[in-house]
Order: structure tokens, then sequence, then C-alpha cells
């Protein structure tokens, strides 16, 4: 089933049918049990048959006062990637090691506000050079560590600023506009299947100029993992998104442009799109 965050109410959709809870946004996510909570809902609320069009003209991101953190390097690819875009600096090797390293690279990505939602408008940095998305799976965790969704996430970057100097991580990654996440969230009472996919899609002036996808497979840590270390030594009241990695990295060649529109699609969640601006 998906839940979406919408500006008047939380709808909520299974098997093409809508259902609307005005629970609080916080207290409804935050719960342990919360695919049993929403089957019970389900029982005895009303469907509306405008579901649709209210998330169409009402989406918001699925956050509320939830942190968003973030994990690097958990793919090959990414590895090969920010070693390329850091060798001239000489922190090349901070990501060889860190992916073999039994401690994850995980790092604070942003508040509530600085995240925009599906059909909104992304931002590259003014002093940046060279900025990619990364399409990530982003966990949906209680304040207890447990994983009861995921969503789509877009983890803007500056390589640019990154590959200068490695401590300029927080500048590369946190500024306003610097991530999106939806459309919604999926709840499941299983994890998602080893074999799902992520897809990526950057159009400009109305062609393709990257498109790539990988399993979620191919990540080197289990989402178990990489909540485990986020929770370690850090209390989230009200739960926590955990964007997991990117695995789709695009050459060296490629920057984003004012314009851009991107779409990154994950199985069973569904389609994020988000313009550069």
């Amino acid at each position: 089933m998906k839940v979406y965050k919408t500006k008047t109410a939380i709808v909520i959709e299974k098997e093409n049918q809508f259902y609307l809870c005005n629970d609080d946004w916080d207290s409804f996510i935050n719960d342990d049990n919360l695919f049993q909570k929403i089957e019970k809902l389900m029982q005895s609320a009303n469907t509306i048959e405008d579901g649709n069009k209210v998330i169409e003209e009402q989406l918001l991101a699925p956050v509320g006062s939830q942190e968003l953190w973030a994990c690097g390097v958990t793919y090959l690819r990414s590895k090969q990637g920010r070693q390329e875009e850091s060798k001239g600096a000489g922190g090349g090797d901070f990501y060889a090691r860190v992916y073999e390293a039994e401690r994850p690279e995980v790092f604070f990505k942003s508040t509530a506000h600085r995240i925009v939602a599906h059909c909104s408008e992304v931002r590259i940095r003014k002093d940046s050079t060279w900025d990619v998305p990364e399409p990530e799976l982003t966990l949906v965790v209680t304040s207890s560590g447990k994983i009861i969704g995921y969503t789509i996430g877009n983890d803007m970057s500056s390589r640019s600023i990154e590959g200068e100097n490695p401590l300029y991580l927080p500048q590369a990654k946190t500024y306003d506009g610097c991530a999106s996440l939806g459309p919604c969230i999926y709840v499941t009472d299983t994890p998602l299947d080893k074999d799902t996919k992520i897809y990526l899609e950057i159009n400009r002036n109305n062609q393709k100029v990257f498109e790539g996808d990988i399993s979620i497979s191919q990540m080197k840590r289990t989402p178990e993992e990489l909540v485990s270390f986020v929770y370690r030594e850090c209390s989230f009241p009200t739960g926590c998104l955990v964007m997991t990695g990117t695995g789709i990295v695009p050459g060296n060649d490629f920057t984003l442009k004012t314009g851009d529109e991107i779409k990154i699609s994950i199985d069973k969640i569904g389609t994020l799109i988000n313009i550069v601006k």
C-alpha cells in the first residue's frame, strides 16, 4: 500500500482505492506496526472518489519533523565515482577505505524545509560547476529503529565541491532544495525484494541525455546495517528517513543544467520527478 502526505490529509492507496486519514503525520508514521494499523483503518474508513486529484493538487514531500540522513559509497560504482572526482585532491583513498570498512559513511542530509516534493524544483548550487542527482532507495524508520516503509530519494550533490576536498561534504550535500522525496511511502510487512531496481532518466530540452539503472542487490551493505549505524548514539523522537546511497553515477563529462528534468523510478514505489532550478 502507498501513503501520501497532502496539505489537508493523509491519503492511503491500495489496489486503486483511496482512503483519507486525518491523523497527525509524525505520530501516524512513527509506528512499528504501521502496516497492521493501516490494514485495520481501511476496514472502517470510507473510500474517496477523487484520490488521484487530491494527490495531484495537494501533494507534499512525505516528511514531517523527521531528519533526513544519507549513506555514501554503498555501491561499487559510487566508490569509483568518488575516487575519480577526488583524485586530484588526494582524497581517493578515503573512499576506497570506507567501502571496505566495517563502519559505513553516514551523514546528516537535511531537515524538512530544504526537502521538496514530487514535481517540485530541486537546486544546484551557484558556487558549483559539476552537479548530479543521486537516485536512492530511502528507508522510512521509526524512533525504535524499525524500517516500516520505503520512498524514493533524489540526493542532489555537488561533485566539484566534494571532489575538491572531502571535508567539504556538508557544503556539497546540504543547502536549500538539496533533496526531494516521494511521491509516497510504500508500506509493506516484508522487506523489498533484492531484485528491486532503481532507474534514473535525465531529460534536457525534451531529449534524453542520461539513463541508467541498478538493482538494490548491488548494495554492499544491508538497509538494516545502515540504519544501525545512523542510530548509534543518536535518537530520533519522530523517526528518521535514511538514503541508502547511489549506484548510478553519470560520467565525468555530465553535469546538470537549469531546466533539466530528473525522473527516478523504483519498482513498486513509483516515480519521483523534479525540475532543476
